[in-house]
């Protein structure tokens, strides 16, 4: 009998924690919700592929600036250049899926590297999570200041003139820099002699002093230098003209079909990550890109200010790397 006392004691034991925790259900769920809504709780490292100074960096610390003035979030630039970008890409689609890790990743590196590379180390679109698309801008063409190179019309004259001889320099084999150049020199039906670099400075250099003809890049990198008076802006490839070169026409314009072309630059987290945390991080840079301060200075700097849904960032991703990886395999270019 006392045995049977025992178990009758403990089934009710059992009976009156079960309810208990049945009772303060309720209670937790407020306290859970509370948790995740405390995100950021530390600082969010946000990986720039590339060195510091250049257009994807610029970009990177005016979003990371704004967040940090009206939120108050830590936002730590990290730059990892190296392999076209693919470093410190790699490194995010490997991180933890919590939210603390971020990359700015652009066209090179997410459109055309995986047509470009043999062995790319991530998959964009299964290792990445799409955020927002931030800002994007043409490529423009630019000579030095006292080149006899009027117009891009002045270039295509010489180019047939003086077959192979007139040079064109760019930042690095399969970047958008040079595809886009492909797509003019298509489209004008001319051939360049290609001069790659593996980064803006020394090729800026170089240019103003006149050993290269032509530069292409994108609006952020040689915006300065332009309004500088070092160097001429003569096309852009957008379908329309940048804000922030309104005296330079498109390549459309000048009469050069099929020949636009862009680099966007987007934010993206490693795959998994909490779909809440990234409806947060999409929210608040939304409202980063749309106050007229940061709005104001990523014009300025020569980009063109984007926003929009995950969604939409995510098709624009997919529909470019089948874009670009066709210009990838027409033009011959490959990295093993």
């Amino acid at each position: 009998m006392p045995i049977i006392r025992t178990r009758r004691v403990a089934s009710r034991r059992l009976f009156i924690a079960i309810a208990a925790l049945a009772a303060s259900a309720p209670l937790m769920a407020p306290i859970s919700a509370s948790a995740q809504a405390a995100y950021p709780s530390r600082p969010i490292r946000l990986v720039v592929p590339f060195p510091p100074g250049g257009g994807t960096d610029m970009i990177a610390r005016t979003v990371a600036q704004k967040l940090t003035e009206t939120l108050k979030w830590t936002i730590v630039i990290d730059n990892r250049p190296g392999a076209g970008g693919n470093l410190g890409v790699d490194q995010v689609a490997k991180a933890p899926a919590d939210g603390y890790t971020l990359v700015m990743g652009q066209t090179s590196n997410l459109a055309i590297n995986p047509t470009l590379y043999s062995k790319l180390p991530y998959d964009p679109l299964k290792d990445l999570t799409p955020v927002v698309l931030v800002s994007n801008s043409p490529i423009v063409f630019a000579v030095p200041e006292a080149s006899p190179y009027k117009n891009f019309a002045d270039v295509v004259a010489a180019s047939k003139a003086k077959a192979g001889q007139v040079t064109l320099g760019y930042s690095g084999n399969g970047t958008v820099a040079h595809l886009s150049s492909e797509i003019a020199e298509k489209a004008a039906g001319i051939k360049l002699q290609h001069v790659p670099y593996k980064g803006a400075a020394q090729a800026l250099t170089d240019l103003v002093s006149g050993q290269i003809d032509i530069y292409a890049s994108s609006v952020p990198t040689l915006l300065g230098q332009i309004r500088n008076k070092k160097i001429r802006a003569l096309a852009v490839t957008g379908t329309k003209r940048s804000e922030q070169l309104p005296d330079t026409p498109t390549l459309i314009e000048a009469g050069y079909k099929n020949s636009a072309a862009v680099s966007w630059f987007g934010i993206l987290a490693p795959a998994g990550t909490p779909a809440e945390i990234v409806r947060t991080l999409n929210v608040e840079i939304n409202k980063v890109l749309q106050n007229p301060d940061s709005a104001a200075k990523l014009k300025s700097d020569g980009g063109d200010v984007m926003g929009g849904t995950t969604d939409a960032f995510a098709a624009l991703l997919k529909a470019d790397i089948t874009r670009w990886g066709k210009i990838v395999k027409e033009s011959g270019a490959t990295i093993d």
